[in-house]
């Protein structure tokens, strides 16, 4: 049994992990594991928003998008998911991770530039981009399976044996490397500044992002019919709850996406992306909030029922970052948007 926190990641303890050492979790997961060499990654999400599902400038400006990633400097991995947010307008998100900050800072100025930068009309479609750039001493990331990364994972230099980090509420706290020694709370409160219709959010310290995902492209019929209407539709309850009516217990924006493939059909996968005021309050809507806990049962009530022979893959990452390892910016998007529901706009000075 490995720890989730890499060995040379490790320290002295000055707070302690929610379990004790001989804890032995109930099933297998597995972790990321980066090169010691690596010590930052980027995560960095590039949106379209339209009221129109199929406009043609919005559909060339992804192509345009994606060309950009393409090109020299680009991601070692992009990855793209679309959903109707609550205002009733179609996003699509392409995410792109990077293991090498200097790269992405050479790259990143003239994409900036050509996705937020220009105030030319935008044909009725918003833009924004929503980048972190954490030490890989704050994030982490957790596997159901083995075989098939996704999102940062995809950059790792391998994954992990069986670790003893998870099955347990506060698991995801104790898999951050930064848990041994910080607790991770905000401090700042987020602005905004306008520009036109371009509005650049500063965000406050320690905001935190996870990227949860599923993927039933592997299950036969039972278990997809399992999964299609006993866990999904509760899954979605939760999710819509978040989008809706979550700034009221420190979650700013929430996405449940659909994975599209390149040609912009859907795929067998889908994740919810959100965005918290703290690591805390995510973790207590997952310990205690009527949504989660229905989520978590119908879930265990799954795996539990179809034990080693669930082909259902479940994942995520979990990232906290320091105000300077973020970046926010939208343009003419609508105020709901990502993290402009964090801040009050003001004029730029």
């Amino acid at each position: 049994m490995e720890s989730a926190i890499p060995e040379h990641l490790r320290t002295a303890r000055t707070r302690h992990r929610r379990v004790p050492d001989d804890y032995a979790p109930p099933y297998p997961s597995f972790v990321a594991r980066h090169k010691p060499s690596v010590e930052r990654v980027v995560m960095a999400y590039f949106g379209i928003q339209t009221r129109d599902a199929s406009s043609k400038a919005a559909e060339q400006a992804t192509a345009r998008i994606a060309s950009c990633l393409e090109s020299d400097g680009g991601p070692t991995h992009w990855d793209r998911a679309r959903y109707i947010d609550e205002a009733g307008f179609t996003n699509v998100v392409t995410v792109a991770y990077w293991d090498d900050r200097a790269k992405f800072d050479d790259w990143f100025p003239a994409a900036r530039n050509g996705w937020t930068g220009d105030q030319r009309a935008t044909d009725g479609y918003g833009r924004f981009i929503e980048a972190l750039y954490p030490s890989v001493e704050g994030y982490e990331t957790l596997f159901s399976s083995l075989g098939r990364p996704e999102g940062i994972a995809v950059l790792a230099d391998n994954m992990s044996g069986e670790i003893q980090e998870h099955a347990y509420w506060g698991g995801m706290r104790d898999r951050i490397p930064l848990s041994q020694t910080s607790e991770m709370t905000p401090a700042g409160a987020a602005r905004a500044i306008r520009d036109g219709s371009r509005i650049r959010v500063v965000p406050h310290d320690n905001v935190c992002l996870i990227r949860s995902g599923q993927d039933w492209g592997d299950t036969e019929a039972s278990e997809r019919k399992m999964y299609l209407e006993d866990v999904e539709p509760i899954l979605r309850e939760g999710m819509d709850f978040l989008r809706d009516n979550g700034r009221s217990i420190g979650c700013y924006a929430n996405r449940y996406m659909t994975v599209v493939a390149p040609d912009g059909t859907p795929t067998e996968k889908s994740y919810g992306m959100s965005w918290w005021k703290s690591l805390a309050a995510l973790e207590r809507w997952a310990e205690s909030h009527p949504t989660h806990v229905r989520i978590f049962g119908a879930a265990m009530k799954y795996l539990s029922t179809l034990g080693p022979a669930a082909k259902l893959r479940l994942y995520h990452e979990v990232t906290v970052a320091r105000a300077d390892e973020q970046f926010f910016e939208y343009l003419d998007c609508h105020p709901q948007t990502g993290m402009l529901n964090a801040v009050q706009t003001v004029n730029a000075a």
